[in-house]
């Protein structure tokens, strides 16, 4: 544009759109849109601070102003963000101005989000659906304004659109976005490779068990439970950062639950069905492979949820069959659960009840869907812009392969786990659940326990992992790592990596900030941490099976990591 050019008129012109824009965008904060956006029924009219609006809206207005006097020698703000820090965009006038024009549109609608008069849940799920918006509409998102696809694809003179148009085609075909190559990576050949066999199965899942690489083994036997919602070999990526061999290398008798990736014939299943004939048979079972009257246990998100469950259940029934149990990540008192309580209120999980309460799956794409766009410039946008619009195949990561292998679960334990959990939190309430026939009360869940949770986790909070301290009744330890969900619990100690905080003064006072208060960083992982104390509750050392299972009922049926971690959603 010829910086000549005579800006009055087209000002005032765009005075005039601004003033629109603020209508539209007070518009879109109203909850009927808000209720479209949420797939929430609308609730009473949205009232905003007058202060703040009127305070909101002069500043926007003179930004405004300013930004279009600068015209195409506007600049972004420094903010840091990825997603416009390379050198071609501030570079470029056009792609320069369209992301100052996108960060004064972002700045005002999150200040009218902030600004809205309402309960804090209200509050929660506007900004959410305000930052989901903000998130797709970046410049960034479109060839047109996106100056480093546009420079690539004139250096490949064309190439990159092309190799774009193809991975768009390809993610088309296999129904999600590809976030790492996955062609690289196949289940038990370069992950989920800790030797093993397969020592028990029913429709739900497959017992593995693990060859000993310690000449001796602790006499109590090690379950894993991890989370069906997810495929358990995130516990066994790489040799290198797999907690299963880090488990079998620290002289442990280990068993992990493989789960079934339920398909039409599993329809039905109930949360009682999963706690009952798998939790509770993998227990015993272990039990009868060992030996043993009593094993250690961890469960893992979702999986320590079910663990809580199956150990209320053994206490009701008279049993001590578990002597210590780990939870990682998990949540047993549902007061606070973080990012995801935008979603959960009556009408939504009532909604899914009348879905699939009685029979139906709950798709794991749609399942994986919901929680990569609770990061959504992460885990969505960013492999828009380099796979489709510059043509990029993402590079091999074996934990985003295992992020992209979905599972579906069945809906009656999907629905029923929804509301007596994340909407009525009614597990830390004694007697108010009848599981397997049994009336819960963690009271009587008196076994040591380790709890473990990640500093920035937005599944399971820090704080909300901390509570179950405030709920079990026995021995506790404490440790936070630093990182996410994910990142947090698998760091391995050779890494050296991260930090994890501990008290040693063995308090457990009400609030997570009120032990951050007496607690100690360390560097590196915590995983050391919770060896020894596991080592602690583990027995006396004995000679390493030989063979797995024991026969004549429990033989090795076929080679880790067997048919069911295979299936596909």
């Amino acid at each position: 544009m010829d910086e000549t050019t005579d800006w009055t008129e087209s000002a005032r012109q765009f005075q005039q759109i601004l003033g629109e824009s603020w209508g539209k965008a007070l518009q879109m904060l109203q909850p009927g849109e808000l209720g479209k956006a949420m797939s929430m029924p609308p609730s009473a009219p949205l009232s905003f601070a007058p202060d703040k609006l009127a305070a909101l809206q002069q500043q926007y207005m003179e930004d405004a102003r300013a930004l279009w006097g600068q015209g195409l020698h506007a600049q972004a703000s420094k903010t840091g963000d990825r997603r416009f820090a390379g050198e071609s965009w501030a570079n470029n006038p056009l792609s320069a101005f369209s992301v100052a024009a996108y960060q004064l549109q972002a700045r005002a609608l999150m200040g009218l989000a902030d600004a809205v008069e309402a309960d804090e849940k209200t509050r929660a799920r506007i900004r959410f659906s305000v930052e989901q918006w903000l998130a797709a509409m970046a410049p960034s998102n479109f060839l047109a304004l996106n100056a480093e696809a546009q420079k690539k694809a004139l250096e490949t003179h064309g190439e990159s659109i092309a190799k774009g148009v193809a991975n768009l085609l390809h993610d088309m075909r296999q129904g999600h976005i590809s976030m790492t190559d996955e062609s690289r990576f196949e289940v038990g050949r370069n992950v989920a490779t800790t030797e093993g066999a397969v020592v028990f199965e029913n429709e739900l899942f497959q017992l593995l068990e693990y060859k000993p690489l310690t000449p001796k083994v602790y006499e109590r036997p090690f379950l894993m439970v991890p989370p069906c919602i997810n495929k358990y070999y995130i516990l066994d990526l790489q040799p290198e950062n797999s907690l299963i061999r880090h488990a079998v290398a620290q002289g442990h008798r280990t068993f992990v639950v493989s789960w079934r990736n339920p398909d039409a014939s599993l329809a039905h299943k109930t949360w009682d069905d999963y706690i009952e004939d798998a939790v509770l048979t993998a227990v015993a079972t272990v039990q009868k492979i060992a030996g043993t009257k009593q094993i250690n246990a961890l469960g893992f998100c979702v999986g320590g949820t079910m663990l809580a469950n199956a150990l209320a259940v053994l206490a009701a029934r008279g049993q001590d069959s578990v002597a210590s149990a780990t939870f990682l990540t998990t949540l047993i008192d549902f007061g606070d659960t973080g990012i995801l309580d935008v979603f959960i209120d009556e009408s939504f999980v009532r909604l899914r009840e009348m879905q699939m309460g009685q029979g139906g799956l709950m798709k794991g794409q749609d399942l994986a869907s919901t929680f990569s766009f609770l990061r959504p410039n992460e885990l969505v946008w960013n492999y828009v812009v380099d796979n489709y619009l510059k043509g990029q195949t993402p590079p091999p990561f074996d934990l985003l392969y295992w992020n992209s292998d979905s599972t579906n679960l069945p809906g009656p334990y999907y629905a029923w786990y929804l509301r007596n959990f994340y909407l009525e939190n009614r597990l830390i309430e004694p007697g108010a659940l009848t599981v397997c026939g049994e009336k819960l009360d963690l009271s009587k869940v008196k076994l040591p326990v380790y709890i473990y949770g990640s500093r920035e986790d937005h599944i399971v909070p820090a704080a909300a992992a901390y509570a179950s301290t405030q709920v079990l009744p026995g021995k506790k330890r404490f440790v936070m790592g630093a990182s996410g969900h994910i990142a947090g619990v698998i760091n391995p100690p050779a890494k050296k990596k991260r930090s994890h905080w501990v008290r040693e003064d063995g308090k457990l006072p009400p609030t997570l900030d009120e032990w951050l208060a007496g607690a100690t960083e360390l560097p590196g992982s915590w995983w050391d941490d919770w060896c020894a104390w596991l080592a602690g509750h583990a027995g006396k050392q004995v000679a390493a099976p030989k063979s797995y299972g024991k026969a004549p009922h429990f033989k090795d049926i076929e080679p880790a990591p067997g048919r069911y971690v295979k299936q596909k959603a």
